[in-house]
């Protein structure tokens, strides 16, 4: 972390950023630029624009060498800047313990997974009420989903299929999912009708509102609210342009104060009997679109927003 002064050439920086730097080199934001004037023109905006900027990946110079890293440029008023700087290591080590806990998860839930499609056929044969053959269906089809899925999370490298889709659709099957579980909070639609078709992974991008909802659910929300807008100059890493943004706005407990820092890591939740994978997934599922999910809390109101990116 350090302060930036706004003509770029005055950077203090704590002790932990500090160590980057080669022994005696004067701490100028265009000396720890590895890849000039990305770093320069990134604070510029900060500054011009007084908002938050992101850039991910991007290459710093270090004393052993340049690093990776996520930067944060903030405005602290109108002649100073705040710089994060997250190394990329810590987010490939979060990833790894994602990847080897959705692996150990994928391989244990195949089993189950087919003897439950097998109850839901034999089910399906044998009960005459259409509406009770309509669930077996959606088991079944639940079923070889999450079956695909396990098997695409066993593969070497599992990567999204996209393909064109309406965001709409797979929302509401979303919804026919959520609504035939027990104690489901009430569900209310608010879409934009005008949305373009996505290029998207389907499944993927339902397991993800599908953690998203259920989340809200197990946090004591009694409604949650689908909401579709249209998000022109979305910034979504190092571009800017117009992105579709679903909104899952609850009413529950909201985000713990103390889980704020680290919600999106594997293994990380708010539950004794959480499973700490459903957050990581969602943002996991986003950044595979070229997207990002965020979110803001506080008791009563909690908006989780998935932002994706309209082609072209």
């Amino acid at each position: 972390m350090a302060v930036v002064a706004r003509d770029l050439d005055r950077l203090t920086p704590n002790p932990a950023l500090l160590a980057w730097f080669v022994p005696g080199a004067h701490a100028r934001l265009t000396l720890l630029d590895a890849t000039p004037p990305r770093l320069s023109d990134a604070a510029v905006r900060a500054s011009s624009e007084q908002r938050r900027v992101t850039l991910r990946g991007a290459r710093l110079r270090a004393a052993g060498g340049d690093r990776a890293a996520d930067v944060v440029l903030s405005p602290i008023d109108d002649a100073t800047l705040l710089l994060e700087v997250q190394p990329v290591a810590a987010d490939a080590s979060a990833s790894l313990r994602l990847s080897e806990s959705l692996r150990g998860f994928a391989h244990e839930v195949k089993g189950p997974l087919a003897g439950m499609r097998g109850a839901a056929q034999l089910l399906q044969r044998r009960v005459e009420a259409a509406d009770l053959r309509e669930l077996a269906s959606l088991i079944m089809a639940e079923a070889d989903r999450l079956a695909g899925l396990a098997d695409r999370l066993l593969a070497v490298r599992a990567q999204a299929q996209l393909a064109p889709a309406n965001v709409h659709e797979v929302i509401e099957r979303v919804l026919a999912l959520v609504g035939a579980e027990p104690a489901a909070p009430r569900i209310r639609r608010d879409y934009d009708p005008s949305l373009p078709p996505l290029a998207l992974d389907a499944d993927r991008l339902q397991q993800a509102l599908l953690n998203l909802v259920r989340n809200a659910g197990e946090a004591g929300a009694r409604e949650v609210v689908l909401r579709t807008r249209a998000e022109h100059a979305a910034r979504l890493g190092d571009h800017a342009g117009l992105a579709v943004r679903i909104d899952v706005v609850d009413d529950g407990r909201g985000v713990p104060a103390a889980l704020a820092d680290t919600l999106y890591e594997p293994l990380v939740s708010g539950r004794a009997d959480g499973s700490g994978l459903g957050l990581a997934i969602a943002r996991e599922i986003a950044r595979e679109h070229g997207g990002e999910l965020v979110h803001a809390s506080r008791p009563g109101a909690t908006v989780f927003s998935l932002l994706l990116p309209v082609a072209g």
